[in-house]
C-alpha cells in the first residue's frame, strides 16, 4: 500500500503536540491509525489493551497524566492501534491468527518504527516499549523479540502465557509469542542481546488482576534468571486491574525513567 501519512493536528490537545495519522501498511494491507504526542524526547512506543484502539492512551486519561514530561521535552509517544481481536483475543483458526500477528510485527519494524526516526530526525533510534493489560504482553514481546530497537520495557498487569489464548495449538510461530515459554531457552548472543534491555513489570493485587499476577512474577523471575536487566514492582492489595491504577503507574514509573 502506497502514500504518505494523513495528518490531522487538534487545536484542543495544541499544546501537547498531537497529531493523528493513518500510515499507509502494505503488511497489513490497509491504513493504521496512529496518535502521536509531543515535541522532542525519547519516543516511547505505546500498546493498546484488548480494545486495540489508537487513541485510548488519550481517552484513559493516561496522556495527561504523562503532560508534564511531553510538554517538557522529555517523551514523545507514538500510539498505534493493533488487530489484537484479529491475533489474539478473536475466534478462527489460531495459524490464522498468528499469521495476522506475524503481519503486525512486520508493520513495527518495517513501517511504524521507520516513522518514529524520521520523526525524530534520525537515522535509528531505539525506542521504550509500554502496554497495559493485553499491551503489556505487546510491549514485553516486542522488546525480548527484537532487543535492537528497544531500550526499555514497561508492562502493566501483562499476560505473558499466550497458550490458553490459541485453544493448544503448538508451532514455533506459538513458540516464539509466549515469553514465558521462550525466554528460558535464549541461549548466545540472542539472550546478550536482550540483556542490552532492560523490562519494569508491573501488577496490582487487587480486584480484576488475576492471573496477571502469578504471570508478572513469572516472567520478571524468568527475565533475572537469564541475567536480563528487570525490575518488579507489585502494589498493594487496594490496586484493580484499571486506568485509574495504570495511570498512576505510568506517572510514577516514567517520572523514575524520564524525569
Amino acid at each position: 500500500m502506497r502514500g504518505a501519512p494523513l495528518t490531522v493536528r487538534p487545536k484542543n490537545l495544541s499544546d501537547l503536540h498531537a497529531r493523528y495519522q493513518r500510515l499507509p501498511s502494505r503488511h497489513l494491507d490497509r491504513h493504521v491509525h496512529l496518535w502521536s504526542y509531543g515535541w522532542h524526547g525519547h519516543p516511547v512506543l505505546v500498546f493498546p489493551s484488548a480494545a486495540g484502539m489508537a487513541h485510548e492512551w488519550q481517552s484513559s486519561g493516561a496522556v495527561e497524566a504523562l503532560a508534564p514530561l511531553l510538554r517538557a521535552g522529555r517523551i514523545k509517544l507514538y500510539c498505534p492501534e493493533s488487530n489484537v481481536s484479529e491475533a489474539w483475543t478473536g475466534e478462527g483458526d489460531p495459524r490464522w491468527r498468528l499469521n495476522r500477528h506475524r503481519a503486525y510485527e512486520a508493520f513495527l519494524l518495517d513501517e511504524l518504527m521507520p516513522h518514529i526516526d524520521r520523526d525524530c530526525r534520525t537515522d535509528f533510534t531505539r525506542v521504550s516499549t509500554v502496554g497495559c493489560s493485553f499491551g503489556a504482553f505487546y510491549a514485553v514481546n516486542t522488546a525480548l523479540k527484537y532487543p535492537h530497537r528497544v531500550d526499555w520495557a514497561l508492562g502493566l498487569s501483562g499476560r505473558y502465557d499466550t497458550h490458553t489464548f490459541l485453544h493448544g495449538h503448538s508451532s514455533d510461530d506459538a513458540y516464539f509469542n509466549q515469553p514465558l515459554a521462550y525466554v528460558p531457552g535464549l541461549r548466545g548472543p540472542a539472550l546478550w542481546q536482550v540483556q542490552q534491555t532492560s523490562f519494569t513489570l508491573v501488577v496490582g493485587q487487587g480486584a480484576y488482576e488475576g492471573r496477571c499476577i502469578q504471570e508478572t512474577v513469572r516472567m520478571a523471575r524468568t527475565l533475572e534468571e537469564r541475567g536480563i536487566p528487570v525490575h518488579l514492582d507489585a502494589w498493594g492489595h487496594d490496586v484493580s486491574h484499571e486506568w485509574v491504577w495504570w495511570t498512576r503507574q505510568l506517572r510514577y514509573h516514567f517520572g523514575r525513567r524520564f524525569g
